[in-house]
């Protein structure tokens, strides 16, 4: 029998799980949370996805989405208050996509080898960080630009794209501190003094099969 609520499988600190949390959060789906740690991904979520990442959700119909992007368009498409799905304005969508793809990959590519750069020991961290930063100048015209890094208002990309931001920003803070961008700081400080962004970094322990229910938003 199908739980009563969605099912998420989700790792506090994975970007990806970040943003879909948010995107759950804001629409107020509820959601059966289940924390996984990385290095022991439970049995029940591989039978989900033959991925083996995080988020993870499961549909109470057996339906399972299992990019945090597609996750955070369910859920907006479910209920979207706060208006982040784009407008069917001419080129917003092309522009939103675009933005996303390269945070998903030449910046996240980057920003790994930033992170752990004792495992790509071809080049010093600050290589990759270099290569990273062209991405930051982007974000910081758009936000010079709009005001929001595709319009007037917040939307999917600034919430898609900040968890990995909030990421590349703690791997050395002095620096990112002293960065040229202003817009960008005070952008990613508006997400983590957020209520939305405090409320999906709760501590939750990790999940067993046999726990009881967790509920999310709780």
């Amino acid at each position: 029998m199908q739980a009563d609520f969605p099912v998420l499988y989700s790792f506090r600190r994975c970007p990806y799980a970040i943003r879909a949390r948010m995107a759950l959060a804001c629409s107020g789906i509820r959601v059966e949370l289940r924390e996984v740690v990385l290095r022991e991904m439970p049995a029940a979520l591989l039978a989900c996805s033959a991925k083996a990442t995080v988020p993870v959700l499961l549909l109470p119909d057996g339906r399972v989405i299992d990019e945090s992007r597609d996750i955070m368009v369910w859920s907006l498409a479910e209920n979207d208050p706060q208006q982040w799905l784009p407008g069917a304005g001419e080129g917003v969508l092309e522009a939103l996509n675009q933005l996303i793809r390269a945070n998903d990959h030449s910046f996240k590519q980057h920003l790994d080898r930033y992170k752990y750069a004792d495992r790509h020991p071809q080049h010093p961290a600050g290589v990759y960080r270099a290569e990273a930063e062209g991405f930051l100048q982007q974000l910081e015209c758009n936000l010079r630009q709009h005001g929001w890094l595709l319009g007037e208002r917040m939307g999917l990309a600034d919430v898609a794209i900040f968890p990995f931001v909030r990421q590349f920003a703690l791997v050395d803070k002095a620096w990112f501190d002293r960065t040229p961008y202003p817009r960008l700081h005070a952008w990613l400080n508006h997400f983590l003094e957020s209520a939305l962004f405090l409320q999906v970094m709760e501590k939750y322990p990790q999940w067993r099969d046999g726990d009881t229910l967790t509920l999310f938003p709780d």
